[in-house]
């Protein structure tokens, strides 16, 4: 593994997301010392997703101007000033505002390193190194919050802010002491957002479309859990216990996930994740007591693990080399609206006086995105499986292999993990 890899982009993202571990469980915490209700609180949690989702295609479009590795620099730093102003806020107003902020210069974040692994990694590796990078900040964001409640212990409640601030500069120092010099830096853009959009318009009117389920089923795991345990009367400190289990399963799958997916095919590790997670989801409401539900949990980031990095790595096999920053940005937002609305579905059978049918209509969702990438992902991934790699090899024999992004057409029989004669 090289060191630019390493210093440049794995150290960083465990340092970055370390520190957005630590402020998560306070969010809701500062936002009720400053005066908000309970309810208050909760839209200040929701406002980081938003401040995500806002950013996303902006990012691309940063990210296609500057480089990638700027991007990423400039998003820590401008997390370090909105994270300090969300620890000095004087009001709940403030907050939300840096809040806000902070999801955008997130998305820059987030989105700049995707873009720069699927530029520089070599294709056998790419799931890999992007699943790798999916589990790392899995493992920041599981640190964060011990971490952090190390320190409030001995300097209250700010000191998890605070926290996030420093490891924010620190990121921001280690991409700027690891620069990449083989890195493409253009002008702005040649190609508008909505020439992308209109280009590659059936790309993400059906695989994104998967992506937007895939989202909405992983980003209601850590609403489902709190929600259900809430119901069965359980303390606080019981339902973190539950909650880190089913994290600690989630962080343990990463590498063998990538490895899977570059020897056999994305959709190896693609269906069986979403699968999984649908039995788990499905089977919480089940769960009458803590041992039943600490085994569904644990199920649940079994299968939460399993599909680490699929969205990343799908991501930059369809991704147009031309365009690829803004394509993504685009296809980071399908996947972020999903992690946004899932919890919306949770939240609104329970509004209706049923969580649970809530609960089962994610874990149908998360079944339908599993039969969503069975179908399109052979299409537009040459990577989908060993047959529509076979069919692409094919086609590169005879001189006609597709462009990056290009629909892959008449390969429906690569529709099965494994796919056809070749499995």
């Amino acid at each position: 593994m090289n060191r630019t890899l390493v210093l440049g982009v794995y150290v960083p993202v465990v340092v970055f997301e370390t520190g957005m571990g630590a402020i998560l469980p306070v969010v809701a915490i500062s936002a009720t010392d400053l005066g908000a209700s309970l309810a208050g609180a909760g839209l200040v949690v929701a406002l980081i997703g938003v401040g995500h989702i806002v950013g996303d295609i902006p990012a691309g479009a940063l990210a296609a101007r500057v480089g990638d590795r700027r991007a990423m620099l400039l998003g820590a730093c401008a997390a370090v000033v909105v994270l300090a102003g969300a620890a000095l806020a004087p009001n709940v107003v403030v907050l939300g505002v840096c809040l806000t902020l902070l999801g955008a210069v997130a998305a820059v974040f987030t989105l700049a390193r995707h873009s720069y692994l699927a530029e520089t990694t070599p294709v056998d590796r790419r799931a890999r190194v992007l699943s790798t990078l999916a589990g790392l900040q899995r493992v920041g964001t599981f640190a964060g919050p011990f971490l952090g409640a190390a320190l409030m212990h001995v300097w209250g409640l700010p000191a998890a802010w605070w926290l996030a601030v420093v490891t924010s500069l620190v990121t921001a120092g280690l991409v700027a002491l690891v620069p990449d010099e083989d890195e493409h830096v253009g002008g702005p853009p040649a190609v508008t957002l909505r020439r992308v959009v209109s280009d590659h318009r059936h790309v993400f009117a059906t695989l994104g479309v998967a992506v937007l389920m895939v989202g909405a089923a992983r980003g209601s795991r850590q609403t489902v859990l709190p929600l259900w345990s809430e119901h069965l009367g359980l303390s606080p400190a019981t339902t973190s216990i539950v909650f880190g289990i089913s994290g600690a399963i989630d962080m343990l799958l990463f590498y063998p996930a990538g490895k899977l997916m570059d020897a056999r095919g994305r959709l190896w590790t693609a269906v069986p994740s979403m699968l999984v997670l649908a039995v788990g989801l499905a089977l919480v409401p089940l769960a009458g007591e803590v041992r039943a539900l600490t085994a569904v949990a644990m199920l649940v980031g079994l299968g939460n693990g399993m599909g680490a990095g699929i969205l990343m790595t799908l991501g930059a096999d369809v991704a147009p080399p031309a365009v690829r920053a803004q394509f993504l940005g685009v296809w980071r937002l399908c996947g972020d609206a999903g992690s946004a609305g899932g919890p919306l579905l949770v939240s609104a059978g329970a509004a209706l006086g049923s969580l649970a049918a809530g609960i089962w209509s994610v874990a149908a969702v998360s079944g339908l995105s599993a039969l969503a990438l069975l179908r399109w992902a052979p299409r537009y991934s040459v990577h989908a499986n060993r047959t529509t790699r076979r069919l692409a090899a094919e086609r590169a024999a005879r001189g006609a292999a597709p462009d990056a992004g290009e629909p892959e057409r008449g390969d429906q029989e690569g529709g099965q993990p494994g796919g056809g004669a070749s499995a």
